[in-house]
């Protein structure tokens, strides 16, 4: 029996402002290859809902009022390493880029972009391409890196042996695998080392894409 392969990208919208994923959604109504199945405010219920929905490609706003976009991405891999992230942010910089490494997404793209870009940048996405250049990659990988000299107390081995897992692109569950333990303990430890390196409320805080912890603003939304 031929498996059905839809013709469709199945694509899901997170954030947390109406407005912004009604606008998304109009955005999207020309692009006939591209079908918004479902959309939330709420991390908890995107990452509940994005696996059983069979999506490609999950657009996310960076921050939410119950969690993150890259809890969301990482979450939703978790289950289903197939579905791509796409990270919605306020600005392009390398912070953005950090947090899309972290988050395990193909990239990021900025709110105030226009339309036909988001659109080419999903189906870029859906393709299984990434956004990031691997030059881009290795350097902001190296930067994230170095920043952990800035934190304290200092990640522990097992924890920089996680973090450098999270930064090479491998899931919750594959870190869950290699360190043999439940994939809830892996994701609240990715959750924690996440939280260090891009919440400034968080304990030994270092801003992502510079080795400069701590001096660098929020990630914005």
């Amino acid at each position: 029996m031929t498996n059905y392969v839809s013709k469709y990208l199945r694509v899901y919208l997170v954030d947390d402002h109406d407005i912004v994923r009604q606008g998304l959604r109009d955005l999207l109504v020309p692009a006939t290859d591209i079908y918004v199945v479902g959309d939330s405010g709420s991390a908890r219920e995107a990452a509940r809902a994005i696996p059983e929905l069979g999506i490609d490609v999950m657009v996310l706003d960076l921050r939410l009022q119950d969690g993150t976009g890259i809890d969301v991405c990482r979450a939703a891999r978790a289950v289903d390493p197939s579905v791509r992230g796409l990270l919605l942010t306020s600005s392009g910089d390398d912070e953005a880029l950090a947090a899309a490494i972290l988050a395990g997404a193909a990239g990021y793209v900025v709110k105030l972009t226009r339309s036909s870009d988001i659109t080419a940048a999903i189906r870029k996405v859906g393709a299984g391409k990434s956004l990031i250049e691997p030059d881009t990659l290795e350097r902001v990988s190296r930067q994230m890196l170095a920043a952990m000299d800035e934190l304290r107390p200092r990640l522990t081995d097992d924890e920089l042996q996680v973090l450098s897992e999270v930064i090479d692109g491998h899931t919750d569950a594959q870190i869950a695998e290699r360190s043999g333990v439940p994939l809830d303990a892996a994701t609240a430890q990715v959750s924690a080392l996440v939280a260090r390196l891009t919440d400034p409320t968080s304990p030994g805080f270092a801003a992502p894409g510079s080795a400069q912890g701590g001096k660098h603003r929020r990630p914005d939304s």
